[in-house]
């Protein structure tokens, strides 16, 4: 919803296959030498669905709403501006870092050069809000369609809590108006119903990416491959392994479960070969990703050796935790992973967590073992080295534990 009916100051370049970012609130910008201080340029003539028009005002209310809001998820957007821990701390009531310059322009200054800055400022979180009504309306405001006011090609028209989304196209959007007058989204937790919903007309579009293997039907055959529109998704499947846990505290024991895995066969097997086998943590389409790394081998040969290295001839005992929510796809790698590592003498127990026990443990960084997928929020690497391993605390957060 926030990308459809709210825009930001800049924008990922769908459209190609750079993922590079292109102007939208924000025509132009320009960055100091030193890499500090970014200057702004909005658009002229671009106004509010309530139409109110666009003002620096409202990029520097929006950035501080993100620091103070007590629910705010997004804080580390702004959390590189300058003085944006003193006014999350309320040892000030500006944002020392924001300069409005006039009406159209304004100037960001970080507390040092951060290079993922720009990226982050495209993601829904930094969506632009008019100052004056989210003001007005409070904690009311985005939670109906009266009170949800943005400058993008949408406007909310209802909106059933975890049922369904209308919007409607917006006459007025600044990027001029949509090619179809609205959208109707509906969300089901059971997919066995789609599959006829959609052969039946009932949906124009529909999303098979987490469809698990009900996606199959569409996926093959002749049947519907002219409907099929693919995109590759720039993130990762992985395993996660708990350093600070036991024997996983050393290389050469995380390494050997590595070399254990046929991830291909893996891949076969759990999602119809949908999907790309990676060599390192940036997934292709992340900027920094290096299709140059040296290829993982399958070889449970090799891996016994580094057990036996380690002081783990004889093997271990490996608990793997999985979600009651998962997939049956997420399951069925899970099992097949602990048949490889119970190859070179792994002995694992999978034990099943209910979804507030899982995140909790996980969380506490109490998880030994478990996989997971994520996909970039936005496309810089600092996604993911500082979501994973950027603090101890984000890393205990992931029941990673990694010590450096």
């Amino acid at each position: 919803m926030p990308l459809n009916i709210f825009d930001r100051l800049v924008e990922v370049d769908d459209e190609s296959d750079t993922n590079e970012l292109k102007p939208s609130l924000a025509e132009s910008w320009n960055v100091s030498e030193d890499g500090q201080t970014y200057t702004f340029r909005l658009r002229a003539g671009v106004t509010f669905s309530n139409g109110e028009p666009l003002t620096s005002s409202d990029v520097r209310y929006t950035l501080e709403r993100l620091i103070t809001h007590p629910d705010s998820y997004a804080a580390d957007i702004a959390a590189e501006i300058r003085g944006a821990e003193r006014l999350h701390d309320g040892l000030a009531d500006k944002l020392e870092g924001f300069k409005e310059l006039d009406d159209l322009t304004f100037t960001i200054e970080l507390k040092e050069p951060y290079a993922a800055f720009l990226a982050e400022l495209s993601t829904p979180g930094a969506s632009i809000l008019d100052e004056d009504t989210t003001r007005a309306l409070g904690s009311r405001f985005g939670t109906s369609a009266e009170t949800t006011v943005g400058t993008g090609p949408f406007l909310l028209t209802e909106w059933d809590r975890h049922q369904s989304i209308i919007m409607t196209a917006n006459p007025t959007c600044w990027a001029g108006i949509p090619h179809c007058p609205g959208l109707h989204m509906m969300f089901y937790t059971d997919h066995d119903p789609l599959r006829a919903m959609y052969a039946n007309g009932e949906i124009d579009i529909l999303d098979l990416d987490k469809l698990d293997m009900t996606a199959e039907y569409f996926l093959h055959g002749d049947i519907y491959l002219k409907n099929l529109i693919r995109s590759p998704r720039v993130g990762i499947t992985y395993i996660a392994l708990n350093e600070s846990k036991g024997p996983l505290g050393d290389t050469r024991v995380r390494k050997a479960l590595q070399l254990a895995l046929d991830r291909q066969t893996i891949l076969q097997a759990c999602t119809g070969g949908r999907g790309i086998v990676e060599n390192g943590i940036f997934p292709r389409g992340l900027a920094g990703y290096n299709p140059s790394l040296e290829a993982i081998p399958y070889d449970p040969e090799a891996a016994h050796q580094l057990l036996e290295e380690a002081g783990y001839g004889e093997g271990f005992d490996l608990t793997i935790s999985c979600n009651a929510s998962s997939t049956q796809s997420t399951r069925d790698l899970l099992r097949l992973a602990a048949a490889m590592w119970g190859k070179i003498g792994v002995r694992t127990t999978i034990e099943e967590l209910d979804d507030a026990g899982f995140i909790a443990k996980r969380k506490a960084g109490e998880l030994t073992c478990y996989t997971a997928t994520w996909s970039a929020d936005y496309n810089d690497p600092n996604n993911f080295i500082y979501t994973f391993f950027g603090t101890a605390q984000n890393s205990a957060g992931r029941s990673l534990c990694y010590s450096d």
